[in-house]
């Protein structure tokens, strides 16, 4: 079995691989290459720790695989991370594994590769004003990967805690950004193109907030229960998603399905508007939302990648496991 470490993964993948690899995987499920499996939700002992099984296919690869994604929230205090990612590739064969990729950083590229895809395609494009809610990891890998398809001129930050925010603001700052960090509501009022990247499960994003051409990246709702927007959004919005079934039950737009003000029909496969087959944007003052509870054929999509471009630079290692 092929090795990729965290630090040979960070040697092997970049940003704008991550951009191209998530248009392909979205368009790959829409053409019938892959097949995203249902995601299997789990625990540890202690009732506050979860992790999550996104499994795949790609068949045009003949690769099926699957990323372990935990969260364990007392790693802080063990001075780690909380959340980690692993991904495992399998023969298609013999359903051996080939691959075991640690998938932090790719898992952080994946995700932020996924939210410039869908500003790429449904965003305004002289969308310039980016609210960032929320000032993590993950966040930042976002505002890096939409200043790759859109010009940022002004990044508005906010956070729970307000010396995160202020930290954030400064960081963007110090990479070209005009950016500050603001209290949510000024955050969201303006704002070209939000970003939601938190663990909330309420909402943040309040609909009047929102003015008529914005986009919406939500990428922080990928279980029961997590919530960042308004759940009237979805009315007069045009919705957007990798997989619309698992939209309405982990995604986002579970909250808008549950009060009956939408249905799966009512969200369109964001492969479908990349492959032409059905629209984006239709005016520059509609509301546009692409929901991002994540895919496995996106983790499979990447980490492949990462295991090739570590051979190719004699990277990872080779362990027997017979």
């Amino acid at each position: 079995m092929y090795i990729v470490s965290e630090t040979v993964a960070r040697r092997s993948v970049t940003l704008a691989d991550a951009i191209s690899l998530m248009d392909e995987a979205f368009r790959a499920v829409v053409e019938g290459d892959a097949v995203a499996f249902p995601v299997l939700m789990c625990h540890g002992t202690q009732s506050n720790t979860r992790f999550g099984v996104k499994a795949a296919l790609n068949r045009k690869a003949a690769l099926p695989g699957l990323k372990i994604g935990s969260y364990w929230p007392d790693n802080s205090m063990r001075g780690i991370e909380a959340h980690g990612s692993t991904t495992i590739l399998l023969d298609d064969e013999t359903g051996f594994p080939v691959a075991l990729v640690s998938a932090g950083h790719i898992n952080g590229l994946r995700t932020a590769g996924a939210d410039a895809v869908g500003v790429r395609a449904l965003a305004r494009p002289d969308a310039s004003h980016v609210a960032i809610i929320g000032a993590g990891h993950q966040a930042w890998y976002d505002l890096k990967a939409i200043a790759e398809v859109r010009d940022v001129k002004r990044v508005s930050v906010w956070n729970r805690s307000p010396d995160k925010a202020a930290a954030f603001a400064r960081r963007a700052s110090d990479q070209g950004f005009d950016a500050q960090a603001v209290d949510l509501e000024q955050a969201v009022r303006g704002a070209d193109i939000i970003v939601t990247a938190t663990a909330s499960q309420e909402p943040l994003v309040q609909k009047e907030w929102v003015s008529p051409g914005t986009h919406i990246s939500a990428m922080g709702a990928d279980a029961r229960g997590k919530q960042e927007l308004d759940p009237q959004l979805a009315l007069g919005a045009a919705l957007f998603a990798e997989l619309p079934e698992q939209s309405v039950v982990l995604g986002e737009f579970q909250h808008a399905a549950a009060l009956g003000l939408i249905g799966q029909d009512a969200v369109t496969p964001i492969g479908a508007v990349l492959n032409g087959s059905q629209t984006g944007r239709t005016s520059a003052d509609q509301i546009t939302i692409f929901d991002s509870s994540g895919i496995g054929v996106q983790d499979l999509a990447i980490a492949a990648f990462a295991v090739e471009r570590a051979r190719a630079l004699d990277l990872g290692t080779e362990v027997d496991i017979g």
